[in-house]
Formats: C-alpha cells, sequence, structure tokens
C-alpha cells in the first residue's frame, strides 16, 4: 500500500494524491469498525450471562412476584417479564435498580456463575462417631454431606440405641427446621406438647426452634436419616466470624464446623 508520506517525497500528480488518500481513508474506515463491538456481538454477550435467570432466580428466592418487583424498582411488571425471558436487553441502570432490592452489586449480574455442586459421600469413608457428654451414648451418628463446604442443609444417619433404665433426655432446639425417616426399629420423639412413636417409614418435619428430644423405644436400635435445615434470624446480619453458637445436647467444638474434616460430625452434637 502507497503511504502518504512516501507520496510527499516522490512528488506525485495530483490523481496519485487523490487515488492514495482514498485508500488510506478506506483502509481506517475498516480498522474502525473493527475496533467496534456490533450489535449482535454484544446481544450475545448478554445472553450469554442469562441476566434475566439471574433476575428471575432472585426474585424466586424472595417469594416475590413481578408486580412486587415493580413497585420496588419502579419498573413495569411486563418489562420484567421480558427482561427475564431475554426478549429485551437491560439498561445498566435498570440493573443497578433491582441490584439495589436484592442488595446485590451489578457485578453479580456479570461474574461468571459457579459450577453445579456435585459431591458422593462413600459409605466406607464414613466415621461414626458416639455421642459425647453422656455415658455410655444412647446414639452413634455419621453425617452424610461433611465433604460440602458452606452447605444450607445437614444430612446424617444415626442409630439410636436401646437403654434399660435410661434417663430422660434432654429436650433441646436449634434454628431451622429438622426432618427424620425412620429406616428400622421404633423411636420416641417429643416436640413441645406433643409425644409420639415413630416406626419403620414413618417421617416427621417439624420446626426445630421448638424444645425436641428423642429415645430409643424398643428393644432393637432404631436407625433414621436427619436432615437439619438452617435458617438464619432474618432480623439479625451474619457475623464473619464468633458467631454464636447454635444450643444443643453435647454442645461440641466448632473447630473445623462446615470445613469438610468431621465438621458434619461435630455440628450435629448442637442439633441431636
Amino acid at each position: 500500500m502507497t503511504t502518504i508520506s512516501s507520496l510527499i517525497a516522490s512528488n506525485p500528480s495530483k490523481e496519485e494524491a487523490k487515488a492514495a488518500m482514498s485508500e488510506h481513508a478506506e483502509v481506517r474506515s475498516e480498522e474502525i469498525q473493527k475496533s467496534q463491538a456490533d450489535p449482535e456481538t454484544a446481544e450475545r454477550f448478554i445472553a450469554e450471562k442469562r441476566i434475566g435467570e439471574r433476575i428471575r432466580r432472585l426474585r424466586l428466592k424472595k417469594s416475590m412476584g413481578l408486580v412486587e418487583l415493580g413497585k420496588h424498582t419502579g419498573l413495569s411488571a411486563s418489562f420484567l417479564s421480558q427482561l427475564e425471558t431475554g426478549r429485551v436487553v437491560p439498561t445498566l441502570r435498570n440493573l443497578a435498580r433491582i441490584a439495589m432490592v436484592f442488595s446485590k452489586d451489578l457485578s453479580y449480574f456479570f461474574d461468571s456463575e459457579p459450577s453445579a455442586m456435585f459431591r458422593i459421600h462413600r459409605q466406607k469413608d464414613r466415621v461414626r462417631m458416639p455421642q459425647t457428654g453422656v455415658e455410655p451414648p444412647t446414639y452413634t451418628f455419621e453425617s452424610l454431606g461433611y465433604m460440602v463446604p458452606d452447605r444450607h442443609m445437614d444430612p446424617y444417619f444415626a442409630e439410636f440405641i436401646p437403654m434399660e433404665g435410661q434417663p430422660e433426655p434432654k429436650a433441646h432446639v436449634h434454628q431451622g427446621f429438622e426432618f427424620l425417616y425412620i429406616l428400622s426399629g421404633q423411636l420416641d420423639l417429643k416436640h413441645g406438647e406433643h409425644n409420639c412413636t415413630l416406626e419403620p417409614g414413618d417421617s416427621v418435619y417439624f420446626d426445630a426452634a421448638t424444645p425436641h428430644s428423642y429415645q430409643c423405644a424398643g428393644k432393637k436400635s432404631a436407625e433414621a436419616i436427619i436432615v437439619t435445615m438452617h435458617q438464619p434470624p432474618q432480623a439479625q446480619p451474619m457475623r464473619a466470624s464468633g458467631g454464636a453458637q447454635r444450643p444443643g445436647m453435647g454442645g461440641a467444638a466448632r473447630a473445623n464446623g462446615g470445613n469438610g474434616g468431621n465438621g458434619g460430625e461435630e455440628r450435629l452434637e448442637r442439633v441431636l
């Protein structure tokens, strides 16, 4: 390609100079176009971030309807619906309004999403732990989710041992909810004013903030799956460290809680 400087040095004719200037302008125009993001590429980038899906997940997590979200953001329910389904492209101003409703930063909508959680816990790898603080122990347990960090529920396998002349079990409470499914044997459950005996195949779901206790009711051990679901207080912000320990029978140490190792086993001592 002939350059402007080379033309000047060679003293070209008017026609040659005009042609060279035209060629230079065309090349410059192509370079500018290559450096600009076309609308199609921009929309594809937004689609890959699945911003609409992220907004919908935030809204449903708060059990919030489109109309209610519209009242908080000043956006119409129809526009929000189109936004969630990807039929319209959001502006930063609109995203900022939505982010503030859910106490999120704008970067939430553009950061890469973490990979889906998937962990297998083999039976041979689990550790069976006895109840602490009671001799002899009235139950043993195994954490079924100890390899999952920052989990929102804690599943356990528990075996309740029949004891002759065993004292009345001490009731305890903790935040959240609890689910229990009987695999074998019989188990007495006390929950507030409720007293019941559970048999194989029976299950129960209850508010764990109400005092509750368990006790083997038969001559054979009772085996059960227990799942505790966390529910931190709504009115109090979670502290980064030094948070209050959930009360429970045994009061095990907090070391390694929820960070692998035997954190799951230690955590059960506060809920079982």
